[in-house]
């Protein structure tokens, strides 16, 4: 399923009723009858009473069909228009004059007060929001700010029109007020803001809805839109396991990482590796913390690296350098922590290395960010996986800079280095060296804990071990982690995931899907 913004809305409905020949009002039509069926299949009361806020646009539009199509199936209902009617024009205007040329109830805000509205609203059972729709940009203005507060005030159901009025279509970003939506009803594609910055504490659950624009239509204009990551799309991307396979067969991952003061993260990373199904990993880490990784992780292999002071010696690349080519995947960073001499050391090891996939995760990014051709001559071949603070250092620029434009930010960057680029955050952002974005819709707090991006990495290099394309290994990983935080919150709770339930989590839904 494809991701889109304003403009590429705009074009596709121009299209739709230019070239296909569907008009505006029809599409309108369209968009309010698959409303209103979403409307009757989420209400558990027998005789709900409706209120519809429409505003003075296309959204309003919409409004004005859904409060026709629930009059007619018998549902109590008022339609509230908060512009004055000489406003309306378009289709909008043509849906108006229908509902009004039947005689169907009214409630005329221009005529009337914020508290007049909000006495109305107290006694409705579900409030759907067509207020403003996907043109918002900047502060929602007066008065539509005073009752969109009025709404978030009452407990209500609340199921918006497209997307929640006061949110960005294409940043998330809201300034100001914003409906806070219990179900949010989109039309074609869901919009870059379902995803973005505040858009995700807004929309609530959200469905893209048919109104008879094609999907083949993003083809037919050349859009080059994000796709989003659904549980079809990470199932197919989850390497296949032949039944007749051996630990041979699984691949052999290497996870380099660890220092004095992160003994645990190379430890997270490797047992994901394993518990995904690769059929060996070694853990390479400094020789001082050892016995301790030792003891706690018997089932991998352990190489005991050249340190000094807790910190990977430059001899460590030396001493690894004939190892390496019997490795199908090479995680570092996690856990590696930043020494001096470590840009020198990454350097060397990066040199060393030879044609398997490579994710750089951790302090290795900090140590890459001022050399960072050494990534691009691997052409494709390198994954990196930074939250935004640490891409806001890669890219020398504020996180916040980062976190206002995610999309465009690892685009950019993967094309202009030649990587795959994961951008974690409360929306994964992942990003291919030919221009490709995918978006994963899953995963909430529950993962806002050290350790659980190590289990990430290793999920990540578990996939590359096991044959995965790069692409398919981080749609995968990206997925199963999100939602195994997700299923394990539920008995866990959000405070109480650990990075070892992820890698439990990981498992069992490996086993459901």
């Amino acid at each position: 399923m494809f991701i889109a913004g304003q403009k590429e809305m705009q074009q596709m409905d121009q299209f739709t009723m230019e070239k296909i020949g569907l008009p505006g009002v029809v599409l309108m039509e369209n968009a309010g009858a698959r409303v209103v069926e979403e409307i009757v299949a989420s209400t558990s009361c027998k005789n709900p009473r409706i209120i519809i806020l429409a505003g003075g646009g296309n959204n309003g539009g919409d409004g004005f069909v859904i409060a026709r199509r629930l009059f007619d199936l018998g549902l109590k209902t008022l339609l509230c228009l908060l512009v004055k009617p000489d406003k309306l024009k378009g289709d909008a205007k043509v849906h108006f004059d229908v509902y009004i040329n039947r005689k169907l109830p009214i409630f005329y805000f221009h005529e009337n007060t914020v508290e007049a509205l909000r006495l109305e609203l107290a006694q409705a059972n579900i409030i759907v929001d067509a207020i403003l729709g996907t043109g918002v940009n900047g502060p929602v203005r007066e008065p539509f700010n005073q009752i969109i507060s009025t709404v978030n005030e009452l407990e209500i159901m609340v199921i918006s029109v497209d997307i929640p009025s006061g949110v960005s279509s294409d940043t998330g970003k809201v300034e100001g007020v914003a409906i806070k939506a219990e179900k949010t009803i989109t039309f074609v594609f869901p919009k870059k803001g379902f995803f973005l910055q505040d858009g995700p504490l807004y929309v609530g659950e959200w469905k893209a809805a048919d109104i008879s624009v094609p999907p083949s239509i993003v083809e037919d204009l050349g859009l080059e839109l994000p796709r989003l990551i659904t549980e079809s799309l990470a199932k197919a991307a989850v390497p296949v396991r032949p039944k007749n396979g051996h630990k041979g067969t699984f691949g052999h991952a290497l996870v380099l990482g660890g220092s004095r003061h992160y003994v645990g993260a190379p430890i997270f990373s490797a047992k994901a590796v394993l518990h995904s199904g690769a059929g060996l990993v070694t853990l390479a880490i400094p020789e001082s913390i050892y016995p301790m990784a030792a003891t706690q992780n018997p089932e991998s292999l352990l190489v005991p690296l050249p340190d000094e002071d807790g910190h990977f010696a430059i001899a460590a690349v030396d001493e690894l350098r004939p190892r390496l080519e019997q490795f199908d995947s090479v995680a570092i960073g996690p856990g590696i922590s930043r020494f001096t001499g470590g840009e020198e050391w990454i350097k060397s090891l990066m040199g060393a290395l030879t044609d398997q996939p490579i994710i750089v995760d951790a302090d290795a990014l900090y140590l890459l960010r001022d050399q960072l051709e050494l990534v691009r001559v691997y052409k494709g071949n390198v994954i990196l996986t930074p939250h935004p603070g640490e891409m806001a250092n890669l890219i020398n620029r504020p996180v916040k800079g980062v976190e206002a434009d995610r999309i465009e930010t690892a685009k950019s960057f993967a094309k202009k280095f030649q990587v795959y680029l994961l951008l974690k955050g409360h929306r994964t952002i992942i990003a291919s060296p030919d221009g490709e974005v995918y978006i994963n819709p899953y995963g909430h707090d529950a993962l806002g804990k050290g350790g659980s991006g190590d289990v990430l990495t290793g999920l990540i290099s578990s996939f590359l071990a096991q044959g995965a394309l790069p692409l398919d290994a981080m749609i995968a990983a990206s997925y199963l982690h999100a939602r195994a935080g997700e299923e394990k919150a539920k008995t866990l709770s959000h405070y109480g995931v650990m990075p070892f339930d992820l890698v439990d989590g990981i498992r069992e839904l490996l086993n459901r899907i």
